[in-house]
C-alpha cells in the first residue's frame, strides 16, 4: 500500500481541551474498526515528482499508521489521500482529529470541485503535534487555504458544501522518519452560547 504526493504550507492549529471538548457537537467521518467506514485511502509520495521520500499507511487496532521517511532532497513529502467522496460539511466549523503521533508537523489537505486553469485546487492547513501524545487537534475550516502544487492562490473561497476529497501530509520540510496514528476524523460544530 504505498504511493503519495503533493506539497504544503499553512496555518497552526493548536489541541482543544476537554471542557471545550463538550461544547461542540461532531459528525464521524470515518473508522478505523472492520466495520466502519475507512474512506479507501491511498498512498501517493514525492516519487511522483522525482523525489526520494517513502511512506504508507496500515490499519491496525482501530487506527490507520501514517509512517515513513521524509527526504528533502526532491519533493520532500509522504502523502495519503482518500479516493474521491461526496460530503456537505457546510453546517460544521472544521475538521476534527484525534491523533498519537511524533512531535512534526502535519498537513491536513481538502478538494472541492473547484479548479484553477483547469486543475484541481487543494486547500491546505497546518497542525502541529506533541511527542508520544495522544492529541485532539481542531482544524478550523477558515485556516484552510487554496494552492496548486505548493503556490498559494489568490481568491476560490472553500465551499465545504463540496467536499470531494480529503488527505494527510508530512511534508514540514525536515528530513527523517515520521509516524502518525490517526485514530478519528470527525466534523466539529460550534454550538452557541445563550
Amino acid at each position: 500500500m504505498l504511493s503519495l504526493g503533493i506539497i504544503l504550507l499553512a496555518l497552526p492549529s493548536l489541541p482543544v481541551n476537554a471542557s471545550e471538548s463538550n461544547e461542540l457537537d461532531t459528525l464521524s467521518l470515518t473508522s478505523f474498526n472492520p466495520d466502519g467506514d475507512g474512506l479507501d485511502w491511498y498512498v501517493q509520495n514525492d516519487n511522483v515528482m522525482g523525489g526520494r521520500s517513502v511512506g504508507g499507511f496500515e490499519i491496525a487496532s482501530g487506527q490507520l499508521i501514517f509512517s515513513g521517511d521524509t527526504n528533502t532532497d526532491g519533493g520532500g513529502f509522504s502523502s495519503i489521500r482518500t479516493q474521491p467522496l461526496k460530503l456537505d460539511l457546510s453546517a460544521y466549523a472544521g475538521i476534527r482529529v484525534k491523533v498519537k503521533a511524533d512531535g512534526r508537523r502535519y498537513t491536513w489537505q481538502l478538494q472541492t470541485n473547484a479548479r484553477w486553469r483547469g486543475r484541481q485546487v487543494n486547500y491546505w492547513a497546518d497542525f502541529d503535534t506533541l511527542a508520544n501524545e495522544t492529541s485532539v487537534i481542531d482544524i478550523p475550516f477558515t485556516n484552510f487555504f487554496p494552492q496548486f502544487r505548493g503556490f498559494k492562490l489568490d481568491g476560490f473561497e472553500l465551499d465545504t458544501s463540496q467536499i470531494t476529497e480529503f488527505g494527510l501530509y508530512q511534508y514540514d520540510k525536515t528530513d527523517g522518519p515520521f509516524e502518525l496514528r490517526l485514530i478519528s476524523v470527525e466534523a466539529y460544530m460550534e454550538i452557541k452560547q445563550p
